[in-house]
């Protein structure tokens, strides 16, 4: 894995496809489901680096994803060209952070604590095979919600999901949210085994893209192509805007193994 990330990437305008950039979704893209990335999956990434650019787009925050891909050795921002945590709202281009913005600037105190206090209060009433800790985690972009809790352990996590897919646990809430607040410009992403985010509206992945097209100022590379690599890629999973946005090619995928195999018909890899 070391060998990978010392490896020397040509400069952005050398690469041999220019004008194309690949973008990956995290979790169950480029990693199991809030698993590790794996030595095969790198090495694919790093040779497609040599041919074009590459970045990842997720609504976890960096730390998480700098577990899920990183190492104790390597900074996750070192293995991409551009790194989008929370959708893009933090983002790093070449390791170097850019402008950040922030849910809770955006919305306001008042109508961020409304808007928590129903949504405990409507979690409170749920009954559920098991309950844990961390139902709300407030983010720099978004809140995530997860009517189990984000501590819930693997197994628990898919006894959840398989339980969710019956009840409409998620879905029920969601629709909740979306009659209490219809005038809070918020968008609602289910995704992962166990939570939805809470964002507002244009605050899906798309936003990444905005640091995508202004390298056209900073190198003169216009983005032409942009290859996006998702599995949650259907109607209200948090793929599904990047997927259809005009803007870029989508790329449906089961997971890891399926990323790998795609990227190679692709890319000749």
């Amino acid at each position: 894995m070391a060998t990978e990330a010392a490896s020397v990437y040509p400069a952005l305008q050398d690469r041999p496809l220019k004008g194309t950039i690949c973008l990956f979704d995290v979790d169950k893209t480029l990693t199991p489901a809030r698993g590790t990335v794996t030595a095969e999956m790198l090495s694919i990434l790093s040779q497609l680096r040599h041919k074009c650019a590459i970045g990842f787009v997720g609504g976890s925050n960096l730390p998480k994803q700098q577990e899920q891909l990183g190492t104790s050795s390597i900074n996750v921002t070192s293995l991409f060209d551009f790194c989008f945590a929370e959708n893009g709202l933090i983002a790093f281009r070449l390791g170097e952070p850019l402008v950040s913005n922030s849910f809770i600037q955006w919305l306001g105190e008042e109508k961020y604590q409304k808007l928590v206090n129903f949504t405990l209060k409507y979690m409170g009433n749920l009954e559920l095979p098991k309950k844990r800790g961390t139902f709300i985690e407030f983010r720099n972009g978004m809140i995530n919600i997860s009517p189990i809790g984000r501590n819930a352990s693997g197994d628990e996590r898919r006894e959840f999901e398989a339980y969710d897919k019956v009840h409409n646990i998620r879905r029920d809430l969601v629709d909740a949210l979306k009659k209490e607040f219809p005038d809070y410009g918020l968008s609602y992403s289910i995704g992962g085994e166990i939570s939805f985010d809470v964002f507002p509206t244009g605050w899906d992945k798309t936003y990444c893209l905005q640091h995508v097209e202004a390298e056209k100022e900073i190198t003169g590379i216009d983005y032409k192509t942009i290859h996006f690599f998702g599995d949650k890629t259907f109607p209200g999973g948090n793929d599904y805007e990047i997927y259809v946005d005009p803007r870029t090619i989508g790329h449906s995928v089961e997971d890891p193994d399926d990323t790998i195999k795609q990227l190679k018909e692709l890319f000749k890899l």
